[in-house]
């Protein structure tokens, strides 16, 4: 294949003057790692939702209907597991602990609430603080207490702090929530939206309150933002810590096999560490924060990079071996491995920029460093690493460093030769049936993947309940640390299906003050779809209806106006709506009413309960067809919430693996039609080179739905990224092909290629397999499944590009009417100043053929 001037520029620099490139090399090094410092990290799930119509939209109503000191408060809750937390004991636990916590310095404890606080005033209605409460309750008898316990059987306020199988007649229920309310100045509402970004104020008073409430007894655990945000944080330290030097180890291990020589391994290892420092500097230069997503990059840029230093190292051996000197043996290599570099390095790029094309920020973010990382990659084994070996090659014999095998991997009569000539000898035999098998395994691949489920969700981000046992085992510092998150999430779902699910908000626009207004939204709940919890046939749910309830429950004035205004009597005022509002909002009432009422009254919002269990797509839609009912038949309503946003995430994840995958396969088509017809006149050749990607994608999709992997914020980047670094594999096997069969017959092309560039695939699938596949080791399961998926991918295109594209190039060979038994002579490409020849020499290189020798 031919090269061009600027090819040939790099060359000889390579060769004449290695020296200064290894230290202009060296001198960018320091300034990327200067930006090292810079590196701030992102984690959870406010990364993803950040910028999505639905989360704009529950922000404003957040910030609409918010109370007057939400924004300098967070919550803890107090979550007690027992036998009977309604007995004396357990109720005094309760109460101590939140004593304890009152009487902590720099928790800014600012008020406390719980099932044990209720029964206790129930008892003594002036028992207004928390030692009065604890009084009250010792002095009680078991009978008075389950008295109490009962009179508060139908008090929501009480019933949706205590578990779901609450019995009243017993007086007992196995699970109890608590509440504890700190002041946090400046945080503006940050305790529970920080709590899913990383980075929340709550964190330092939680994992205290924690040690405050281990000495009072067993049976409570500390739950909220800031332990969700801490475990969010240390969930990326331990799972570097765990995979990092497992994946040097196995690495180091597998190219000490690959290269057989440890001044290579060394070069070779020290080329990679650079790669590294110049994409995450670029990381702190550029502003990118790093998120649990960019935990994939190293991993990336070791498959590319490890591929990369054994083609470039075992192609000089190959010349080496046929007798060239060190510069000869280089040249000859850096012209031909430059152009097949250059090719990999635009597809992947292609590949990892189609990420652009995703409405999700990490997702785009990770596009643009893989593709940065990638690039960079390029230029240190494509330059670097060829005028260090010449620099060190020279002075090999006067290092104190033994020479081992030089042996190229895969040389003629070796036993990985033989193995590698299998897609030779099919497709000497039977290539077009092979083919045919090939398509219609593909397609049927393809058709199953269709089925491929997607999720988001916070626990996607978080470690698993239960630690795997070889985990566990490990020593420190590499032992992961003690995560309660997701295994209390999973606890509060099971316990508190009513209180602790999901929720839908509807949020309602129009005159508030227009009669039967209040009546058209407490409609909108009765008969509910199944995702909602419910009640004698209506949502449960809470709104301004709900606290005029309530307040006219307790106030016997404002019962008198709202039954004065209320035509049906069921409780809800029908006209005279202003003055209604007036009175509730001059009263103790206030806050709650402005979370559901604007301050102009021209909007409110509903909020409706979920089930724990329901799937956030159906609730989604169930919430969207409540909001359509009020739509239908009075003005404006959204539906909108947490549950919501989540469903939007999940389909934009879904959206973005379609997109960029259609992105990717399409223009890196484009590329390699273009690429090729420049290089070779045979556009063609382009066509032939996504073959075997094209099946691995099938594959690699099908795989993910026969073993249950959704497409979720990791793994939504996964076919494109198969693309991205597949077409590696098959790009160097092309590459290589059109490069013998200028000079042999077909078979002897074939056989020739696939013993020396894929014994240099073989090692460096081999390694990378290995290398990204300890992400299965890591703390965080999504990861896990991503590196399973990424070694399955390399897995996938290195055996369709050995089996497939051997039999392909066979049938591309006769439908140009090439003699099979004769080698074809080396077309004319157009002239360009990287890639292209047109010298008049049918695209030979313009450099003098190297001598033999040194």
């Amino acid at each position: 294949m031919s090269d061009g001037p600027i090819v040939g520029a790099v060359a000889r620099e390579i060769t004449e003057r290695p020296g200064r490139i290894v230290v202009a090399f060296l001198l960018v090094t320091v300034v990327f790692a200067g930006g090292l410092a810079n590196v701030s990290t992102s984690a959870g799930t406010e990364q993803f939702t950040s910028g999505i119509p639905a989360e704009e939209a529950l922000s404003d109503i957040q910030r609409e209907f918010g109370p007057s000191f939400a924004a300098d408060t967070g919550s803890t809750q107090l979550v007690q597991r027992n036998r009977n937390v309604l007995s004396k004991p357990a109720m005094l636990r309760m109460l101590e602990a939140q004593d304890r916590l009152q009487e902590t310095d720099g928790l800014r404890v600012v008020g406390v609430s719980s099932p044990a606080a209720t029964v206790a005033r129930t008892i003594d209605p002036s028992a207004t603080t928390t030692d009065a409460q604890i009084r009250a309750l010792e002095r009680a008898t078991p009978s008075q207490i389950d008295e109490a316990v009962r009179a508060n059987a139908d008090d929501p306020a009480f019933t949706g702090g205590v578990s779901d199988d609450f019995n009243a007649e017993s007086a007992a229920a196995s699970a109890a929530i608590g509440v504890v309310t700190h002041e946090i100045p400046g945080a503006g509402g940050g305790g529970a939206a920080a709590g899913q970004s990383g980075s929340s104020p709550l964190t330092d008073i939680q994992l205290r309150s924690q040690r405050v409430v281990d000495t009072v007894g067993g049976d409570i655990t500390v739950f909220g933002s800031g332990i969700i945000s801490d475990e969010f944080s240390t969930v990326i330290t331990d799972s570097l810590i765990i995979v990092t030097p497992a994946a040097v180890i196995l690495i180091t291990g597998f190219l000490i096999v690959a290269y057989r020589d440890l001044l290579d391994l060394l070069l070779g290892s020290f080329t990679l560490l650079l790669a590294v420092v110049w994409t995450f500097g670029f990381l702190g230069l550029a502003g990118i924060p790093f998120s649990q997503l960019m935990i994939s990059v190293p991993p990336l840029l070791l498959a590319v990079g490890i591929d990369f230093g054994i083609h470039a190292v075992n192609r000089y051996r190959e010349d080496r071996a046929e007798g060239f000197g060190i510069d000869a043996a280089m040249d000859r290599a850096a012209r031909q491995l430059l152009v097949a570099f250059f090719i990999v390095t635009g597809t992947t790029v292609i590949g990892f920029l189609a990420n652009l094309t995703s409405a999700l920020t990490p997702i785009r973010e990770f596009g643009l460093v893989a593709a940065a990382g990638i690039l960079f990659t390029f230029l240190l084994f494509g330059i670097f690493l060829p005028a260090a070996k010449v620099v060190l090659d020279r002075r090999r014999d006067s290092l104190p460093i033994p020479t081992f095998s030089q042996r190229p991997l895969g040389a003629e009569g070796s036993g990985l030769a033989d193995v590698l000539r299998i897609g030779v000898w099919i497709g000497e035999r039977g290539p077009r049936v092979f083919l045919a098998l090939i398509v219609v395994t593909t397609v049927a691949s393809g058709g199953y993947a269709a089925g491929i489920s997607t999720s988001f969700s916070q626990e996607d981000f978080l470690p698993p309940e239960e630690t795997p046992d070889y985990l566990e085992a490990l020593p420190e510092p590499f032992a992961p640390g003690d995560y309660s998150a997701v295994g209390t999430l999973n606890f509060l779902d099971e316990k508190f299906t009513s209180s602790q699910g999901g929720s839908v908000t509807v949020y309602v626009e129009g005159d508030m003050e227009e009669p039967t207004r209040l009546e058209e939204i407490h409609r909108m709940g009765e008969d509910p779809p199944s995702t909602f919890v419910s009640e004698d046939g209506h949502a449960d749910e809470q709104s301004i209806v709900t606290v005029i309830r309530q307040r006219a429950a307790s106030d016997p004035e404002f019962r008198r106006l709202v039954n004065r205004n209320d035509r049906n009597a069921n409780g809800i005022p029908d006209d005279n709506l202003g003055e209604v509002y007036d009175y509730l909002l001059s009263s103790s009432s206030r806050d709650r009413a402005l979370q559901y009422l604007s301050e102009d009254r021209r909007s409110t919002q509903v909020v409706y309960s979920a089930e724990a269990d329901a799937d956030q797509n159906e609730v989604t839609a169930d919430g969207r067809a409540v909001a359509e009912r009020y739509r239908d038949t009075s003005g404006i309503a959204v539906a909108t919430g947490s549950t919501v946003v989540f469903a939007a995430v999940s389909d934009l994840i879904f959206t973005s693996a379609v997109q960029s995958l259609a992105v990717a396969l399409s223009l890196t088509v484009v590329f390699l039609l273009v690429i090729y017809g420049v290089l070779e006149g045979l556009p063609s050749l382009g066509v032939v080179n996504t073959i075997p990607i094209v099946a691995s994608v099938a594959l690699v999709a099908a795989t993910m739905r026969l073993a249950g992997i959704a497409f979720n914020a990791f793994t939504a980047t996964i076919l494109s990224l198969t693309i991205g670094l597949g077409i590696d594999y098959s790009v160097h096997v092309v590459h290589r092909f059109v490069d013998e069969r200028t000079e042999h017959d077909l078979v002897t092309a074939l056989e020739r290629t696939v013993r020396g560039t894929g014994g240099a695939l073989f090692g460096s699938m081999l390694t990378t397999t290995t290398g990204i596949g300890v992400l299965v080791f890591s703390v965080l399961s999504i990861l896990g499944q991503f590196g399973v998926l990424t070694a399955l991918s390399i897995l996938y295109s290195f055996v369709t590009s050995m089996l497939v594209l051997p039999s392909a190039l066979v049938v591309w060979d006769r439908l140009k009417g090439h003699d099979p038994d004769r080698p074809v002579e080396a077309r004319s490409a157009i002239s360009l100043p990287f890639v292209g020849g047109g010298d008049g020499d049918g695209g030979r290189p313009s450099a003098p053929e190297p001598t033999r020798g040194d």
